[in-house]
């Protein structure tokens, strides 16, 4: 199925709706938590909720994934992972806040960094992150205009009116080879 027919679809029921993207993961301080929080007190009373648990499987793995289309971008203009310099646009875990909590992007940028390459964010909601936030050392937000020396730009987090929209034009292109 395409998951934008999807959404299309559903934002024609009758009732109030309010449509939800696909993103490189779940993030926030309560979905990504509180289903596991929900499964362990349903184990105390002797109830296996596998289709929870699954869910949270599934939704955990999908920083991995992001990963691999961008693995895959760079092998299809000839370069490796290892090595590139790639600018995620985007950190926060969802359009135009600054909370970062349990960001799906700050997981990716791990994975990114332990793969060997040069990773950096461009997000006007977050201009600084802490070493104990992304797993490393401090990281200060870069200029959308450094998608020019880029091997690779991601954009993780769509903001509306900022990050992305200052990105050069070519940037925000889904045919342009290497990005995503």
């Amino acid at each position: 199925m395409d998951v934008w027919e999807v959404v299309d679809a559903a934002k024609t029921k009758p009732f109030g709706f309010i449509s939800f993207y696909p993103g490189p993961g779940l993030g926030g301080h309560c979905i990504p938590i509180d289903p596991f929080y929900l499964s362990w007190k349903a184990k105390q009373t002797g109830f296996e909720p596998r289709l929870i648990e699954l869910a949270g499987h599934v939704n955990s793995s999908v920083p991995h994934v992001v990963v691999e289309r961008i693995a895959d971008a760079l092998n299809s203009c000839r370069k490796a992972l290892n090595g590139s310099r790639i600018l995620i646009a985007g950190i926060a875990y969802k359009r135009d806040i600054d909370d970062i909590r349990e960001s799906p992007v700050l997981d990716v940028m791990g994975l990114l960094h332990r793969k060997g390459r040069c990773v950096s964010y461009t997000d006007s909601f977050v201009p600084r992150l802490r070493a104990r936030d992304c797993g490393g050392h401090d990281l200060d937000s870069v200029s959308p205009a450094q998608a020019a020396v880029a091997d690779c730009v991601a954009i993780l987090t769509d903001h509306q009116h900022s990050t992305t929209r200052r990105c050069p034009s070519w940037c925000r292109s889904s045919s342009t080879p290497g990005m995503l």
